[in-house]
């Protein structure tokens, strides 16, 4: 399991955030464009997981981010009307640990301010929700990583069940599934079926449509091969 901070603007929530996860036996922290990183404050707040900054990564895009994931969990502490299928974080564990795959699961958790933008939540195939109090919501980041972290850890000690048994190949990773979606853009928009200028949100459905269906390798292949030639001019016969 892999910690994704988005664009973390305080670095001693990078520290703090660090701290939460090593509680949990989690080590691998990956930042995105932080503001300010490495810095006293990060250490200060890590206290003894000063090791996990050390050996944090820092990229500058989310997909360098995602790279070599099956899965990928984004946080909000807002409910979006089109977006991925939200769970609980005691759900969203169940559901991550039983979910097939060789590559690594990744929790992802954006801005103190912001949050995740609706383009970072298209990359997730799932929304972790935390049921707060509504007239205040607004957890700290290395609060909700605590929290999300905390159920992790407890559904490890639980018997985990795949959810279709075994698959008959490996699950198509974020990469391959971002290949998928430019292949149908631009299919979509050679065919006319999509207009660049009236979109009604077409690609985010789909990909809301592919992400809840968690293809595996030759599902992929088959759907793309298929795109493929439907592309390809065909002549007729006389």
């Amino acid at each position: 399991m892999r910690v994704v901070l988005v664009a973390t603007s305080h670095p001693g929530n990078i520290g703090a955030a660090a701290r939460a996860m090593k509680t949990m036996g989690f080590t691998e922290l990956v930042l995105v464009s932080p503001l300010e990183f490495p810095h006293p404050d990060a250490d200060a707040r890590a206290s003894a997981a000063v090791d996990l900054l050390k050996q944090a990564r820092v990229v500058e895009t989310l997909d360098e981010a995602l790279a070599g994931c099956d899965v990928v969990a984004g946080t909000s502490a807002r409910l979006r009307g089109l977006g991925p299928p939200e769970l609980a974080p005691r759900d969203a564990a169940a559901r991550l640990l039983a979910t097939p795959g060789e590559g690594d699961v990744a929790l992802v958790f954006g801005r103190e301010r912001t949050g995740l933008s609706n383009e970072e939540l298209d990359r997730c195939h799932y929304l972790i929700h935390i049921p707060a109090n509504p007239d205040y919501a607004s957890l700290n980041l290395a609060a909700a990583v605590q929290i999300v972290a905390y159920e992790m850890r407890l559904a490890q000690a639980q018997p985990v069940t795949a959810e279709a048994g075994e698959a008959e190949s490996p699950a198509a990773t974020v990469e391959e599934m971002e290949r998928l979606y430019e292949h149908l853009e631009a299919a979509a928009l050679a065919s006319g079926f999509l207009d660049p200028a009236n979109p009604k949100h077409l690609m985010r459905r789909l990909r809301r449509l592919f992400n809840r269906a968690r293809l595996d390798q030759n599902e992929l292949n088959i759907i793309r091969g298929l795109i493929a030639a439907l592309q390809t001019p065909r002549h007729r016969k006389l």
